[in-house]
């Protein structure tokens, strides 16, 4: 019982809500279409905020990461309209690394500094499983103290299919090279009628939650996401959502959820409009409250502003992402926020809000640094 919470306090609309958070009682599709349509986001941010704060405290959590994406040539350039960072082999801003341009990348960006080296790309025709495995062998190698935290779902059942060998097999075969969990990419929104739009003819939702699923059950820890703010009803992401919650009280295998805004330039879905700053929050807060068994929801500092990331902290989110440095991406989908932030500057914004900073390594255990 959150005793804290009194139903009578919220708008009528959200009484129902508030008194299943005040009960400890699971949301259901009605409960959670009802959060996500409502317009009363700063009494939604109450309850999330509640709820976070039984979980976490005043902890907030970051880790010192760095991105690297081997390459951007993709064989789902066209059907992916959504996306901005895939290329054709041809197409003048596609590029690939060689195994020594990624190991160096990795070195130029701290090496064994670093934590958490957060590793996605494209899927490109040409590279076979095994240049996969002597890229992670090689980072494992130079970088031993680093967490390997690599290949979306869509990436695990491209290398599946090009091999033509069972998901655990691959995931077995990366594993023994260095890599160590999965992020959550390449959800969008389950539902095949937004799939059809945004991404016909890739991995489908059944095919994603399969990865995850295996993957869990070898062991390995992910996170998850949701793409909002494109072509999805409330509806959709009802649907998401429940989704991802009935595989975590499966398997509990995820980490963290991180809801993830659509950018509109630079891709082929021809919409124009970015998500608001309430859309952002909404999302987040819903999060936190109907996914009870998902320990951790990030607000990507990258992809809302740092600011806006501040202010999530009070609507349910209680981890930051990390340090990042370099982001791909969400720059070339038009995002203009900073691709750094340092340590010290994470820990002053955390402060800031009124929360303690906690930097943490990939699997959400406190790390102490020298001052």
């Amino acid at each position: 019982m959150r005793a804290t919470i009194d139903p009578a306090s919220f708008p009528a609309e959200l009484a129902e809500v508030a008194a299943r958070v005040r009960a400890g009682e699971r949301l259901g599709e009605a409960e959670t279409l009802t959060c996500l349509t409502t317009p009363h986001v700063l009494h939604l941010g109450r309850l999330a905020d509640a709820v976070r704060r039984e979980l976490h405290g005043d902890r907030v959590f970051f880790n010192v990461n760095r991105h690297i994406n081997p390459t951007n040539i993709c064989v789902y350039t066209y059907n992916c309209k959504f996306c901005s960072f895939a290329a054709l082999k041809d197409e003048p801003h596609a590029w690939q690394m060689t195994l020594d341009e990624v190991w160096q990348n990795a070195a130029d960006q701290g090496g064994n500094d670093v934590t958490e080296f957060h590793i996605v790309g494209g899927l490109h025709p040409d590279l076979d499983l095994a240049w996969y495995e002597r890229m992670l062998a090689g980072l494992r190698e130079r970088f031993p103290s680093a967490h390997l935290k690599a290949f979306t779902a869509i990436e695990i059942g491209w290398f599946a299919r090009r091999e033509k060998i069972p998901i655990r097999e691959v995931l077995e075969r990366l594993t023994a090279a260095g890599l160590g969990s999965l992020p959550g990419g390449g959800a969008e929104i389950f539902h095949p009628e937004v799939r059809e739009v945004i991404c016909d003819g890739k991995l489908d939702a059944d095919e994603w939650i399969e990865v995850h699923r295996v993957a869990h059950g070898m062991g390995l820890k992910s996170n998850c996401t949701m793409l909002y703010g494109h072509v999805e009803s409330p509806a959709h992401k009802v649907d998401h959502l429940l989704r991802l919650r009935a595989l975590q009280d499966e398997t509990g295998g995820f980490n963290a959820f991180i809801p993830l805004a659509y950018h509109p330039e630079n891709n082929y879905l021809g919409l124009r409009w970015h998500t608001t700053g309430l859309d952002d929050l909404r999302h987040i807060a819903t999060a936190r409250l109907v996914l009870d068994n998902i320990p951790h929801v990030k607000a990507y500092w990258v992809m809302i502003g740092p600011k806006l990331a501040q202010l999530a902290l009070s609507f349910g989110a209680d981890d930051l992402d990390g340090t990042v440095v370099r982001e791909t991406i969400y720059h070339m989908a038009g995002a203009e926020t900073a691709q750094a932030m340092a340590i010290p500057e994470l820990e002053r914004v955390i402060r800031a809000a009124g929360f303690t900073p906690v930097e943490r390594d990939t699997l959400y255990n406190p790390i102490h640094r020298a001052a």
